[in-house]
């Protein structure tokens, strides 16, 4: 009986590990989640350069796409419908294309659609 109470103890504490450093490695504001991807100013757009590019994205019309998930950092876009957009030069040189998803405007790796900045 001893035995099985020790086993059971064993089993119960190595579920848990995993579970408590699952809950930890939640997304942080400024990287992604999986091949860990972290925004720095000369990645993405930089503070001085957000109001007039948000300006831009008015001006160009660019619809806005909805979607059920909440719009954050490391959050992957849907494969089919929506448009992603070149980030002109003007902002920044940038590998990122940009939409604006349930009104907020985000830059996206292309390959894997994962949102890398949500521009404030």
């Amino acid at each position: 009986m001893r035995n099985r109470i020790l086993a059971v103890a064993a089993i119960i504490g190595v579920i848990g590990a995993p579970i408590a450093a699952q809950a930890q490695s939640d997304i942080t504001t400024g990287a992604a989640r999986g091949n860990t991807v972290v925004i720095t100013e000369s990645d993405g757009i930089g503070p001085d350069r957000r109001p007039a590019f948000r300006e831009y994205v008015i001006r160009e019309k660019v619809p806005t796409f909805t979607i059920p998930d909440r719009v954050v950092v490391g959050g992957v876009l849907p494969e089919a419908g929506i448009t992603y957009y070149d980030v002109p030069q003007t902002y920044g040189q940038t590998t990122y294309r940009y939409t604006v998803v349930n009104g907020q405007t985000v830059l996206v790796e292309p390959r894997t659609r994962r949102i890398v900045q949500v521009v404030d």
